[in-house]
């Protein structure tokens, strides 16, 4: 009778760890990964540098999403965006905000992030060259501008033609009205400002894949919208290959993650073919 217990409890549990392995929201998570080099003093009291992957199971060279928050760069934490595919990895990245990090404390992190993304992928089996990056809000804002200005990953010996794509969601693309207030300039939070924290001064033709999703521009933040709009006509007329503007009817600035929900995805697996 002993035996037979024994075999039907080590049954049942084997098949409940395989019912749990079929269930993609199951998949494996690894949590609290320092993107900093262990040698490097940083002040992050806070513990923010840090990121947590979520990982398909079963699927060789997958497609990374490299995320970072909203929260207008004082506030929120790193989260898994709601993602409706799969088969693609999710990378949440924390940064340092402000106070008391000061600009450009958060591009530096967001770069070191998708820096150890881009190197150490492959160790978890997935493919270096299908590294996507996106955020929300201020996170899409960090994406755009580690994406369109190639200083921040050439300060770890990478190009931001390595990565296979961008994916701002209601994302700033002048310059963020709280690096404006950091850096002293004085003007009405929607007097557009684009200078070299802004990506709209970084549009070209030679840019990777990028994929504006906004909402409603009747409901989204004020002129965020036209903002999108605005830089997704001007890659065109650059003639870069590979852009896509969506505007959400009926959400708003944070609603519109349910769209990005879909499309995100959808995006991810159109350009990851082209890569094979």
């Amino acid at each position: 009778m002993r035996n037979w217990l024994g075999r039907l409890g080590m049954m049942l549990l084997v098949m409940g760890i395989a019912a749990a392995r079929e269930t993609p929201a199951q998949g494996q998570t690894v949590n609290g990964i320092s993107y900093y080099a262990a040698e490097q003093k940083l002040e992050d009291p806070d513990k923010r540098c840090f990121l947590d992957m979520r990982l398909p199971e079963n699927v060789k060279d997958f497609p990374t999403l490299v995320w970072f928050h909203g929260g207008g760069l004082t506030g929120g934490k790193r989260d898994f965006p709601v993602f409706e595919g799969k088969g693609v990895a999710l990378v949440s990245a924390g940064y340092r905000l402000a106070p008391p990090a000061d600009c450009p404390d958060f591009l530096t992190d967001a770069a070191a992030a998708v820096a150890w993304t881009l190197k150490h992928i492959s160790e978890y089996g997935g493919d270096p060259k299908k590294v996507f990056i996106g955020g929300h809000s201020a996170g899409g804002y960090l994406a755009a501008m580690i994406a369109m200005d190639p200083k921040w990953l050439a300060a770890h010996g990478f190009s931001n033609k390595q990565l296979a794509g961008v994916i701002p969601v209601s994302a700033q693309v002048t310059t963020h009205f709280h690096v404006k207030e950091l850096r002293g300039i004085k003007a009405d939070p929607l007097v557009p400002v684009i200078d070299e924290f802004a990506a709209l001064h970084f549009v070209s033709k030679d840019l990777p894949p990028i994929c504006l999703i906004t909402g409603d521009r009747k409901l989204d933040w004020p002129c965020r919208v036209e903002e999108n709009d605005f830089m997704a006509a001007t890659l065109r007329k650059l003639g870069h290959p590979a852009v896509e503007f969506h505007e959400n009817q009926g959400l708003d600035h944070n609603t519109v993650m349910r769209a990005a929900a879909k499309l995100m995805p959808d995006f991810i697996a159109r350009v990851s073919s082209k890569t094979r």
